[in-house]
């Protein structure tokens, strides 16, 4: 896999096939653009569990699965195992009558036994639901979760430990299904899982099986609810299927060999929940599941985990590399392990600041000889998740991608803009029973409408790309009438004081000037300001090399600026870090900006009122 550029040349990367480029376009009488990939879709299967069948019987001994035990082992199930046990929970799951009126639903995190749980849902035909934990363990009331269970109607709720759930399974006011637990009955009495794995499967399942429609549902993935109650998007079979021979066209890289995953993401999340688990069905490879996280206190579980197991793609957000570059940096045996296989790194989530891909590239250089590439993708969880691609070896951060093949892309004028829509096999036919919500995103051409915008890298070749110009929603006006477009904005201020600065939101609605309140690293910080390991973070955000270095990033950008609305005039360096609980953290990591901003108004208002404040900083004259 290894490349060498020579001196003077572009730089080199590994050697591994990209996917198609060549996409054509039309303008439209309305108005629109239509962009589409010349490259057909190939044919995908029916039911990804077909994938499954044909995997065990060709790699039975492989490793399909893994997670730590309790005594910090890594526990194996191989691929025979894997379908062993979903054959037997099909059973045991259509014997109890569940169906799409009577669905299952799971309210612990990605597990074995959550993917075993999934895997025999899917076989079965027999739709489920991976919901966000943090509603049954984190959430100060169940509103969320009666919402999600109330619209489901589940006749099974599976979790991993029944003592853990007993508060949410009591407080719920859902009721009428059977609980199933890994382990620990609790309180409420759950029957053990192993109690259906023991079930002899029956000529009734393979004619349930037999029966699925690609268009019947598949599972049922709720949206983030950070600023209402959330959604549920329909991904039937066809939508899993095709997205990921969507995927496996774009980045043909993951079908090289079998591939080999570390993972954290979030199963109750597209990401997670679709692309991370499909990818591991569908080219015959093995998933191991992360028990740490892209945060300081859980990235040492991450780097123990990568110490045993190279992956042959790393997939994960934007702060997780953060985290990792230092750790590299530092530890020559962990890099090796690291790039031993490695094929490409993917990111999700919010953009990817361009230092930390000259960092990652500088790493790759010096332990393979050549650069890795930074894949994306764009899409969202109605659309199964991929719609566009950056699969070309790009340095710079903020871009979209291109259409994969299968997928029509709709650039629609709103406002100025141009808003990003998109049909094709991948997207979903509407939400969970709700069909008035389903009307105002899906129009009568059958393109489902993002609410996102994009703009042409070269509007007179759009091959160049797409790139994210922020959510419409999320866009606001100055008291002036000018627009501000709040993701490119932030993607700008947050590339331009990486690492220091990890997030930020925009502020100034309604007001005379752009502000924005910034979260920085506390690590950064502290050694920018030459402090030790134990210091406090007030007192390193508050260091003069720290506000120093956050003064000069937004003096810079406002003399590059060519307007009010483009750059930021004002800033406040706040004491707290995203509060997930609060809905100000997303499942990808990634900053809430419309939650932020209900969460913080007293500290906005003080921003905007023209204080003096220590953490107040306000921008040099253009």
């Amino acid at each position: 896999m290894n490349a060498q550029a020579s001196p003077g040349a572009a730089p080199a990367y590994i050697d591994i096939p990209f996917g198609s480029r060549a996409v054509e376009w039309e303008t439209r009488p309305d108005g629109s653009i239509l962009m589409t990939n010349r490259e057909p879709l190939r044919a995908y299967p029916r039911v990804l569990t077909e994938r499954l069948v044909s995997g065990a019987a060709a790699h039975p001994d492989r490793a399909f699965i893994a997670e730590r035990g309790p005594d910090g082992q890594w526990v194996e199930l191989s691929w025979r195992g894997t379908l062993r046990n979903v054959l037997a929970l099909a059973q045991a799951l259509l014997s109890r009558g569940l169906s799409a009126e009577r669905p299952v639903a799971i309210l612990s995190p990605g597990s074995i036994a959550h993917a075993l749980v999934a895997l025999a849902c899917t076989h079965a035909g027999i739709p489920y639901c991976p919901v966000s934990p943090a509603y049954s363990t984190l959430a100060k009331d169940f509103s969320k979760l009666d919402h999600v269970l109330g619209l489901l109607t589940p006749g099974l709720v599976f979790v991993e430990d029944a003592g853990e759930y007993d508060r949410a399974l009591k407080g719920t006011s859902v009721c009428g299904f059977e609980v199933v637990a890994a382990r620990r009955a609790g309180e409420f009495g759950a029957t053990p899982l192993g109690k259906l794995l023991e079930t002899e499967p029956t000529a009734a399942l393979d004619r349930a099986h037999a029966a699925i429609d690609p268009d019947d549902v598949n599972k049922v993935l709720f949206t983030s609810g950070s600023t209402g109650m959330p959604k549920g998007v329909t991904n039937t079979h066809r939508m899993v299927c095709a997205n990921e021979q969507m995927f496996a066209q774009a980045f043909p890289a993951i079908q090289e060999r079998p591939p080999v995953l570390l993972s954290w993401l979030p199963w109750h999340h597209t990401s997670g929940a679709n692309m991370i688990l499909r990818i591991a069905v569908y080219h015959g490879g093995s998933l191991y599941i992360d028990d740490g996280k892209p945060v300081p206190a859980l990235m040492g579980r991450t780097i123990r985990n990568l110490r045993d197991i190279s992956p042959t793609a790393y997939f994960s957000a934007p702060s997780a590399f953060h985290e990792l570059i230092p750790v590299l940096r530092g530890d020559e045996e962990l890099r090796k392990t690291f790039f031993r296989d490695l094929a490409f790194f993917f990111y999700s989530g919010s953009s990817m600041p361009e230092p930390l891909i000259a960092a990652m590239d500088e790493i790759a250089e010096a332990t393979v000889g050549a650069r890795v590439p930074f894949f994306s993708t764009y899409g969202s969880t109605e659309s199964s998740p991929v719609t566009l691609a950056v699969n070309w070896a790009e340095p710079r951060g903020g871009l979209a991608g291109l259409p994969v093949p299968g997928a029509e892309f709709k650039l629609a004028p709103v406002d100025g803009k141009w808003e990003a829509c998109q049909r094709g096999p991948n997207v979903m036919p509407g939400y969970w029973r709700q069909p008035e919500l389903t009307a105002k995103v899906i129009d009568a051409d059958g393109f489902y409408h993002f609410g996102d915008a994009v703009t042409p890298v070269d509007p007179q070749d759009l091959s160049q790309g797409l790139r994210f110009d922020g959510r419409l929603g999320e866009n606001f006006k100055l008291l002036t009438g000018t627009w501000v477009s709040v993701g490119a904005l932030r993607d700008r201020l947050v590339t331009a004081a990486s690492p220091l600065i990890k997030d930020a939101a925009i502020t100034g609605e309604n007001r005379a000037e752009v502000g924005a309140l910034l979260f920085l690293d506390p690590l950064q910080a502290r050694r920018l300001a030459g402090l030790p390991d134990g210091a406090a973070d007030g007192e390193a955000f508050a260091h003069a090399a720290v506000v120093a270095r956050l003064q000069a990033v937004l003096d810079a950008l406002a003399g590059q600026s060519t307007g009010s609305s483009t750059f930021v005039a004002r800033a406040a360096i706040m004491a707290t870090p995203l509060d997930p609980a609060a809905g100000e953290l997303t499942d990808k990591g990634s900053v809430s900006q419309k939650s932020v901003l209900k969460t913080r108004a007293a500290e906005i208002d003080a921003l905007h009122e023209g204080g003096t404040a220590a953490h107040h900083l306000v921008a040099g004259e253009r």
